[in-house]
């Protein structure tokens, strides 16, 4: 029986999957255009999966040698002799145990070159006995490297690029005997890297992978393709889901990021079916109980991911920015630290504006930068603990209790609201208060469709049921109806009746405290501080 796989390469005969067929025709299109191209994706992205795939595929008509740098020791790039017979050890491996096709005098020259003396050994030696392998062979051959960044920081690497650069250019210009189409695949855009062409005082930079061609297909999961991966599931286990509502569900938290696609679905097939029937856990009740597990785990991607926050406090400070504090900014393609922050996966350019890549890592860094001020002995998290139990009843969270509570404690710790209040300080102490009377039960999240400079919209998720909370600060008794009218469209959107609003108030007049106010057929909780 398949299984759904989130380590190593997912395999068709052994896992649930996505169909990549159409991707890796696309792909598959560069090759046979002889272009050169780095793949270049977040950790656990998919890229090795793709590229097995792509394998498969381009091994009728193409001799395929596939590398994978992680596999290399790093002594090996101590200088360009040693790198290179490593290289020819491993072709000469992939020839024994792989069936790549090798003339018995490429053999020959290869093993002869992998024992000479490394003092007497360059690169160029390697790749001239490479270009006489591909003068003869019947059939193009294709390269491809994975896991690349294992050397980006190397010079010998760099050196390698510059050799795979002069074949190529030599291919087009001189008909000089080169690879047909080479694959890089990591997560650092290896075009962006530098070295240097001269060596005195006036030295200038060059990349020496400026012939790649632009990679553009896209790498997500699409609603269609989580679908056909979840119909397969259940033709076998006939569990009786809406399986293109839960793909729809999968994909919204996820917007396709294929490791947190099949983590969802490994957990409902593996976990959540175990604390109730497996047509129950196939609901969406049952996929915000595999949410919570996930987002309470320290998986190897979030460990990853906060591993590159305290790395580059520099884009610890600007992520923070954009979900604390509803920062837009602007996507510049040529900025340094919005450039990490995509290619480490955290962010996505949405109509030209930054947003984290998804749902989950949304969630997941609030609570990260939430723990950094609980760890501060925050008074409002405590207040929420120790309170906790009055704010349930029957399995349903009080909400208007809760925005009761939460306003006589932040009136007491606080004091009046000062003109240099923000808005992300009265959203944090209120997320603060919330989350650990939610915590183990049910999950919340900032809406990114409405997220501004002036409103926030957080969902919180509890046993089945959706809560509504607009924060803002208090603009006036116009903008406070039209907010209103707002979150009573929103609710609709919600198939909801009842939602909540909570106030910063800076009047001195205003009346504190919440109030229920009837908007048509809709009931707002409306709570001023």
């Amino acid at each position: 029986m398949k299984q759904f796989n989130t380590t190593a390469v997912c395999v068709p005969s052994k896992h649930y999957m996505v169909d990549l067929s159409e991707r890796v025709k696309e792909i598959k299109k560069l090759v046979d255009a002889g272009k050169y191209f780095t793949i270049n994706r977040a950790r656990q992205f998919g890229k090795t999966t793709t590229l097995t795939a792509l394998k498969r595929v381009i091994q009728e008509g193409y001799i395929v040698v596939s590398l994978d740098f992680q596999s290399i020791d790093n002594d090996v790039f101590e200088s360009g002799a040693t790198f290179s017979q490593a290289l020819a050890r491993i072709i000469i491996d992939a020839h024994e145990f792989e069936d790549i096709e090798l003339p018995d005098n490429t053999v020959l020259a290869l093993e002869e070159f992998a024992i000479s003396d490394p003092n007497k050994v360059k690169m160029d030696g390697l790749f001239r006995i490479l270009k006489r392998w591909i003068k003869k062979s019947d059939e193009p051959i294709v390269l491809i490297i994975d896991e690349v960044d294992s050397a980006t920081n190397n010079q010998v690497f760099l050196d390698f690029l510059a050799q795979l650069r002069d074949g190529y250019i030599g291919r087009d210009t001189d008909g000089t005997p080169a690879f047909q189409s080479v694959i890089l695949a990591g997560v650092t855009d290896v075009k962006h890297l530098k070295s240097r062409i001269r060596s005195e005082e006036n030295s200038k930079e060059n990349s020496p992978w400026n012939i790649a061609a632009d990679f553009t297909i896209d790498m997500s999961l699409s609603e269609n393709g989580i679908k056909g991966m979840l119909d397969e599931y259940e033709a076998d286990h006939h569990t009786g889901m809406d399986t293109e509502f839960i793909a729809k569900t999968i994909r919204a938290y996820t917007n396709g990021y294929p490791f947190l696609v099949s983590r969802i679905c490994q957990l409902l097939d593996e976990q959540v079916s175990k604390t109730m029937s497996l047509s129950e856990a196939w609901t969406e009740s049952g996929l915000d109980e595999a949410v919570k597990l996930l987002l309470a785990e320290n998986n190897t991607l979030f460990q990853s991911l906060t591993k590159n926050l305290s790395n580059y406090p520099e884009l610890k400070s600007s992520i923070r920015s954009i979900l604390m504090e509803g920062t837009r900014l602007t996507w510049n393609g040529q900025q340094d630290a919005i450039v990490q922050m995509q290619m480490y996966g955290l962010v996505r350019n949405e109509h030209n504006t930054v947003r984290v890549a998804n749902r989950i890592f949304e969630t997941m860094l609030y609570n990260l930068f939430l723990s950094d001020e609980e760890l501060k002995s925050n008074v409002f998290s405590r207040e929420g603990e120790l309170a906790k139990n009055q704010f349930i009843t029957d399995g349903k969270l009080n909400m208007r209790l809760i925005l009761e509570r939460f306003i006589e404690t932040y009136t007491q710790v606080c004091g009046p609201l000062v003109e240099r209040f923000k808005e992300k300080d009265g959203r944090e102490q209120f997320l603060l208060y919330l989350k650990p009377i939610i915590n183990g039960t049910g999950n919340y999240y900032i809406e990114a469709q409405t997220r501004d400079q002036t409103r926030t919209d957080v969902i919180v998720d509890y046993l089945g049921q959706q809560y509504i909370i607009e924060l803002k600060i208090w603009r006036g008794e116009r903008y406070n109806a039209a907010g209103e009218k707002q979150i009573s469209e929103y609710l609709d959107y919600w198939n909801l009746n009842t939602g909540y609003m909570l106030s910063f108030n800076f009047n001195k007049n205003k009346q504190q405290g919440v109030k229920r106010v009837q908007i048509g057929d809709k009931v707002l909780f409306e709570g001023t501080v």
